[in-house]
């Protein structure tokens, strides 16, 4: 198994560690400290040995920040965590702050004196984050430094860092080599009047050099920076012991390979104006660069938009990789039809049996995330992870909601499907089929060129909005091509600014949680395509091709409630899904598959 159900935490771990870091601030002389999610590469995902919010607090979620004063503590999370991050903590000893209302400088300027200093690991924080937070506490005159030692002391038994091998990825699957690459991002540089790139992003790495890594589960790219000059030369700092020789022959002469210790005096020997991203760079770049002469130029990691533009290669390889995985999720469908209304399955046995159903392809390389599996009340968590001690059976009458996707050679998936299991709970089916209207508008919308993610995230809610209802995560983020299953800088939420253009893939998820009773998500992937004018029309436009074929589950569909169009879209969807993915499927599988595919 890819997914281990081991607890990783316990609500203890502050009243364990939390004195052990309040010790260390005193010994480096500061009235507060800030540890977040994030690693040195503002990673999701990080290695055992990056988990530094989870050791200190005992929350396990995927973003978040705690901040710690001599006598009181707080955790910073999005509506996503807010009943994970209260089961895995101990609520006498943190105050739950939502975020992006409650900031962590009030929170700060309420607790602590003027004259009162903060601190942080540079390593951990990116300018944009420590600019907001000294800008709000300069008012209160309270100061921020930068101070590596209080987690770092604290942590006696920290793991070490991650050794994953680097290993070349196929020009054919990315579109084009990585000195093409190189060379293409250099022409930008010299545009740009830059001599150099500091890239800090594991994706960015892996994306450029056609590699991939595997320092952390889940996100196949190598911990690592790079410099990347305006020539098209390459510094890659990364343990050599991660590159075999085939690596070696694959990265060739323009990029030299250099030990993670050598990159601050790199930086610090540098000349010209270099660019370094704001909100992704940890701000001890900056602090090496000045050690130097060079001339810092704040701006976007050159490879984010290209990266995020899928080649006409990576659109083609992503869509097999989709159709293999659509086959996977039909059987497991099909069987879970069979067994799980029976209430001798359980949330881990259904998410045994998906990566079962993915394995058989004999492509999967990972799964893209810890599978989210929530029976009845548990799929109200919009992030949660089945262990032993939450494991739940799977009874006739739930809902299922299972949030899953795979790591192939050739692409990333990630679908979401809410089943029923029998009954259908009251209120369910409209809900249900609100939250189907808005995944349906959104794979419908046509828009011109411009538009962002925030122009497009109130059509996914227009229908829940109606009935009183609404969901507290964003409607869609980027996917990449087997690297992040999520990616920026596209998104399709109320805060994202990110022009959306030919290429991007991103996730079209909307959702309903009633907290203690269910929750329900529907999520195909889509990618945006060309412009092209509607028949009748005299402006080109931007849409979507959906990628995902998995079938919806009619019984749980209101057909009075969806417009004729909507029906039509369904309905062809759902053939489309047979046609494709029919062929590929045993004979059991076919006729099910046919079944549930059938018109409204």
């Amino acid at each position: 198994m890819f997914q281990s159900f081991a607890t990783r935490s316990s609500p203890d771990r502050g009243a364990l560690h939390l004195p052990l870091i309040r010790r260390e601030m005193a010994t480096a002389g500061i009235d507060a400290f800030l540890i977040p999610r994030a690693d040195a590469h503002q990673g999701e995902t990080v290695a055992p040995a990056d988990e530094r919010l989870s050791w200190a607090t005992g929350f396990t979620g995927s973003a978040g920040l705690c901040v710690v004063t001599a006598d009181a503590a707080a955790l910073f999370i999005d509506g996503r965590y807010t009943l994970q991050a209260r089961s895995e903590t101990d609520d006498t000893l943190f105050a739950y702050c939502a975020v992006p209302g409650e900031k962590p400088a009030d929170w700060l300027a309420a607790r602590l004196q003027a004259g009162a200093t903060v601190g942080f690991d540079p390593w951990l924080h990116t300018r944009d984050e420590i600019a907001r937070l000294e800008t709000a506490l300069a008012a209160q005159d309270i100061a921020i430094t930068p101070v590596e030692t209080p987690l770092a002391r604290a942590w006696a038994d920290r793991p070490s860092p991650p050794l994953g091998a680097i290993v070349p990825y196929d020009a054919a699957l990315a579109g084009k080599t990585h000195g093409e690459k190189c060379a293409e991002i250099a022409a930008t540089l010299r545009d740009a009047g830059l001599s150099a790139a500091v890239l800090t992003l594991p994706e960015s790495l892996a994306w450029l050099l056609n590699i991939r890594g595997s320092d952390t589960a889940r996100l196949p790219a190598p911990h690592g920076f790079a410099i990347l000059a305006a020539d098209a030369s390459v510094r890659l700092f990364v343990a050599p012991e991660k590159l075999d020789a085939a690596a070696r022959t694959h990265l060739g002469t323009a990029v030299t390979v250099e030990p993670p210790a050598a990159f601050g005096a790199a930086l610090a020997g540098l000349t010209g104006k270099v660019g370094v991203d704001p909100k992704t760079a940890p701000l001890w770049v900056r602090d090496r660069l000045a050690e130097g002469s060079a001339e810092i130029v704040w701006q976007r990691d050159p490879t984010v938009l290209p990266k995020a533009c899928k080649t006409a290669a990576e659109l083609a390889a992503t869509r097999k990789a989709h159709l293999r995985d659509a086959g996977a999720m039909a059987a497991f469908l099909a069987w879970l039809d069979t067994a799980g209304p029976s209430g001798e399955e359980t949330e881990i046995s259904v998410v045994k049996a998906l990566e079962a159903a993915r394995r058989s392809s004999n492509a999967l390389l990972d799964i893209s995330f810890e599978t989210i599996c929530g029976a009845g009340p548990d799929g109200a968590i919009v992030h949660y992870r089945v262990s032993e001690d939450t494991d739940r059976p799977v009874t006739p009458g739930d809902l299922l909601l299972v949030d899953s996707g795979g790591q192939y050679r050739d692409g990333t998936t990630d679908v979401t499907r809410t089943v029923a299991t029998g009954p259908v709970p009251e209120g369910a089916a409209r809900a249900f089929t609100l939250v189907l209207k808005g995944m349906i508008a959104i794979s419908r919308a046509r828009w011109p060129a411009g538009l962002a993610g925030r122009d497009l995230d109130a059509l996914a809610r227009a229908a829940l909005w109606q009935a009183g209802y609404d969901y507290d995560h964003g409607t869609g983020h980027g996917v990449g091509v087997y690297l992040g299953v999520h990616e920026g800088p596209q998104s399709l939420s109320r805060r994202s600014h990110e022009p959306l253009l030919p290429g991007m893939i991103l996730s079209n998820e909307p959702g309903y949680y009633r907290e203690g009773a269910f929750g329900i998500r529907i999520e195909n992937l889509v990618a945006v395509t060309p412009p092209e004018t509607p028949e009748g029309g005299d402006r080109a436009m931007l849409g979507f091709e959906t990628l995902t074929l998995v079938p919806i589950d009619r019984r749980l569909i209101l057909r009075d409630l969806l417009t004729g169009e909507e029906r039509a879209w369904l309905d062809a969807y759902h053939a489309r899904v047979l046609g494709t993915v029919g062929p590929t499927v045993t004979e059991p599988v076919f006729g099910w598959l046919s079944r549930v595919c059938a018109p409204l």
